[in-house]
Parts: C-alpha cells; structure tokens; sequence
C-alpha cells in the first residue's frame, strides 16, 4: 500500500510504501523530481530519472520518501542534478557520514515508538532549503524554476519559456540541466507524460488524453510512455495511484 501527504517542506511530498516481499520490483517512473529515501534500511538519493527506474526490494521493509519538488534537490543534496541522473546515491556519499548516521538513528527512533519518521525527512530537508526560501536571491531562483516548470508542464515550447524567462535557450539549458538533472527538452516530456497518465487515469480515452496532451495522436503518446516508462500506457493506467 502506498500513501502520500503534502509535506511541511514547500512543494514536498512525503510519502510510505508498505513492505513488499525481498525481490519484489517496482517501476518507478520519471516525474522530474529527486527523493530521500530510507529504503532497504538505507538513506538513499534517488536522483532524477530519464527513464522508468525498476526498484528492487531487498529487506522486506518499509519504504519512506520524500519527494522534493523539482528544482530543489540541488540545494538539499548539495550537487547538481545531472550528477545524480539515474542513480540511486548513498546519501552519505553527499552529506558528512556523522549527520546521515543521526538522521538515520533519529527516523529509527521514531518507527520504534510508532511515531512517523518522515518528520525527520523534511526536517533535515527543510534546513538545507533555508537558503533557497530564505534569501531574495534563493526566492528569486526558486521562482524562475517553478515558473519554467509551470510552463513547460502547460505545454509551452522550449523557446518561448525561455524568452519569457529573459534567458537564452543555451542559458536556460544550462539551469534545467542543474536543477533538474537534464534540458527542458527532457523535462517537458516528462511532465507531459505524467499529465497524460494522471488524465488517462481518471476515465479520460487514451486518444482523447493524447490530443488533449498534445501530442500528435495516440500513436505518439504511446511511443512516448513507451521510449520513458518501457512499458505501454494502458499498463500503467491500470495501476496508477
């Protein structure tokens, strides 16, 4: 079973997986977002996906996340996206040994006593963001993001999300390819693709997700699903929640 909630940590989501049998595999698809994750008994990074990662549960435990919005793993992790593409990362191989083993000692704690130890995420989350949310340069930063988020989400080009940034196309590469792990290229195709299946999803027919998505026909959405998830759309709808 798998549950979410929206975190205290701005645009976050904090989120548990109940445990799954040794060996299970899940595929877990891009969305443009990066977590931390305590999984297999492990804090971990998932960094951003250019493709559908498959998931393998060692230890039949728990899975607990936080899903940070995208744009601000960067500042939490402490490395650019694109070294983190991927990959699944020790988070210890990015903050200092002794503050990982705390975090790990404070969330075991807390599912010790049945208390909820995503806390634990989004507070030591929360204080590497301080400075994202809590200078005007940070809040500047974050806001053009969210705002080339925003727009390539709602289906505009690379080109105008650009100018409407005052950013050239090379600049704006160079920024999504930080933030994000990857272009705006890369990016937009990603989002389309989780907007068409949460629309698919919801009863709306393939053809008619993928003209509203805009891509070409349902022809082309599904090669699309296909070329990031490896598996076709109607798969992933029957399961999707």
């Amino acid at each position: 079973m798998y549950e979410e909630r929206a975190s205290r940590v701005r645009g976050a989501v904090a989120w548990t997986r109940a445990a799954a049998p040794p060996g299970t595999t899940g595929r877990v698809l891009p969305d443009g977002c990066m977590d931390l994750l305590l999984w297999n008994g492990e804090l971990v990074v998932a960094g951003p996906d250019t493709r559908a990662h498959l998931a393998v549960e060692r230890r039949g435990l728990p899975v607990y996340g936080l899903r940070l919005p995208p744009g601000a793993g960067p500042e939490v992790f402490g490395a650019p996206a694109w070294q983190l593409r991927d990959q699944r990362v020790p988070l210890d191989a990015l903050w200092p040994a002794a503050a990982v083993r705390t975090l790990g000692e404070r969330m075991g704690e807390r599912i010790d006593r049945a208390a909820d130890p995503l806390a634990e995420l989004e507070s030591a989350a929360a204080v590497r963001l301080a400075g994202r949310y809590g200078t005007a340069g940070g809040r500047r930063d974050a806001a053009l993001l969210e705002t080339v988020v925003a727009r390539l989400r709602g289906g505009a080009g690379v080109a105008p999300t650009a100018r409407y940034v005052n950013l050239s196309e090379r600049q704006l590469y160079r920024r999504c390819r930080d933030a994000f792990g990857y272009g705006p290229k890369t990016l937009a195709r990603v989002l389309r693709m989780q907007r068409a299946l949460r629309m698919a999803a919801s009863g709306v027919p393939l053809a008619e997700t993928a003209l509203r998505t805009g891509y070409a026909d349902q022809a082309h959405l599904s090669r699309e699903v296909r070329a990031l998830a490896g598996v076709p759309p109607a798969e992933l709808v029957r399961g999707w929640g």
